[in-house]
């Protein structure tokens, strides 16, 4: 059996951290902006965060379910990641749709 007596106690701690400071002294972080400031006196701004140009990302859960339930997972380059999203999103299908009918494309191409 673990023997627990040798544990600090919290009712003894509470006291240790002091009284919290006043609204007055404490940081004002809070309601500070989220984005810096633009000086308007020099028209000096941050630099704005690059915009990538990949096809948007398509939650396939708003679409339908299916009855596919293997999990198949691949590492790729960005740009055939950026390719066949932006033909799913073209089709308005799934991935696994787009990769299912190239394996289609490509046993028809290969049986012939």
């Amino acid at each position: 059996m673990t023997d627990v007596s040798k544990l600090k106690k919290l009712k003894g701690r509470r006291g240790e951290l002091g009284v919290p400071p006043t609204l007055d002294e404490a940081s004002l972080n809070l309601t500070a902006p989220e984005f810096a400031p633009v000086n308007t006196a020099t028209g000096n701004s941050p630099p704005l965060p690059q915009v990538q140009t990949m096809a948007r990302k398509i939650d396939g859960r708003s679409f339908r379910r299916s009855k596919r339930t293997v999990q198949f997972a691949t590492r790729v380059t960005p740009e055939w990641d950026a390719r066949i999203r932006t033909i799913a999103q073209r089709e308005g299908v799934l991935l696994i749709d787009v990769l299912e009918k190239a394996l289609d494309a490509y046993e028809t191409k290969s049986n012939d």
